[in-house]
């Protein structure tokens, strides 16, 4: 096949990306805008390869998106291009409003009318897979309730609020249109090349620099934490085996509390980076409290059951597995994330450092 994915240059993209073209035959276009969250770096593994070609180009921009289809010609869409940052969101909304809602529409509208002009053969084959968030389902108030794939949207913040909003514009395009789509809704993930503005590569970044380690509120806030490799793996199992118009939630099966979370990153320091900044006794004295994020759910967990009897996926890490192989990619691999604190990883590829 010949899949555009778009984002491809952010976390969860470039995780697929390296998937596909690393342990498959298929050939990758990759669109992504290069926002602040885009990194080409995540991909020197694969950007050589003749089967990878990259395209920087915005989701709302429908000209650039109409002659990349018709030069490429794919046979599906992985569209992961999204802003995803709650705080982000929350100081301000109108860049998710635009990417993910308008930035969704123009995708469909271009991939729709593309869709129209293949040959029947191949507009049977075609698919539009929309890669989505548990977080449109708000949160969950027991301790045994798990998000399923008819749980209703209940959205939190404005990241939340857009996301649901492109899924229930996909979903809309594929009744009423009869484009062949496919959703999919995961959990937290974690892993190499994931952007330090999140929690996991913030925590260990700011641990080695002696910083302090913020945890919102009390830190008993809970998620499903997903090893980035093994969703990656089950986004192309979904886009090869899924039927047409359903969902499948993709979950880790790895419930924690933040503040755990936190801690056992600190654990894992001190038996891997025992060498500390001269300001540190222990990794867990950095711990600070701070207000908590407006509006913050409680509680994210996914049951994953219907992924894994229908395409018999299921994740291949536990929790402690891949949180021990994410603190050692960091430790191992500081030219990346150097480059992405001091901004020299956009302004090496032309773009503007916000």
């Amino acid at each position: 096949m010949k899949i555009i994915v778009t984002g491809g240059a952010g976390f969860i993209g470039s995780a697929v990306i390296r998937h596909i073209i690393e342990n498959t035959n298929d050939s990758v276009v990759n669109i992504d805008k290069l926002t602040y969250a885009g990194n080409l770096e995540s991909l020197a593994s694969v950007d050589t390869n003749e089967r990878y070609q990259f395209e920087q180009v915005d989701i709302c921009d429908r000209q650039a998106l109409t002659r990349v289809f018709e030069e490429t010609k794919p046979d599906a869409i992985m569209h992961l291009a999204a802003e995803s940052h709650v705080d982000r969101s929350i100081d301000d909304s109108a860049e998710f409003i635009q990417t993910n809602l308008v930035g969704t529409f123009t995708l469909l509208e271009v991939a729709r009318q593309y869709w129209n002009t293949l040959p029947a053969q191949e507009k049977s084959r075609f698919k539009f897979h929309h890669v989505s968030t548990d977080e449109v389902y708000g949160d969950l108030e027991g301790t045994e309730d798990l998000f399923t794939e008819s749980t209703p949207y209940a959205p939190s913040s404005p990241y939340s609020a857009s996301k649901a909003g492109s899924d229930h514009l996909v979903r809309a395009w594929g009744r009423t249109y009869g484009l062949p789509i496919l959703l999919t809704n995961c959990s937290n993930n974690y892993g190499p090349y994931h952007f330090p503005e999140k929690l996991i590569p913030h925590v260990i970044l700011n641990a080695l620099h002696g910083k302090p380690l913020p945890v919102y509120g009390d830190g008993t806030q809970v998620r499903d934490w997903l090893y980035v490799e093994d969703h990656a793996r089950a986004l192309y199992t979904v886009l090869l085996n899924g039927i047409d118009g359903e969902t499948y939630n993709i979950g880790g099966h790895n419930e924690r509390k933040n503040i755990d979370v936190v801690k056992v990153i600190c654990q894992l320091l001190e038996e891997l980076a025992p060498k500390k900044p001269e300001n540190v006794a222990r990794y867990e004295d950095l711990i600070t409290f701070v207000k908590d994020r407006p509006g913050h759910d409680v509680r994210y967990a996914i049951d994953a059951s219907k992924i894994e009897k229908e395409l018999g996926w299921a994740p291949l890490e536990t929790f402690e597995s891949g949180i021990r192989k994410t603190v050692e990619w960091y430790l191992n691999n500081t030219t990346w994330w150097q480059h992405v604190l001091d901004g020299s990883y956009q302004q090496s590829k032309g773009v503007e450092d916000k």
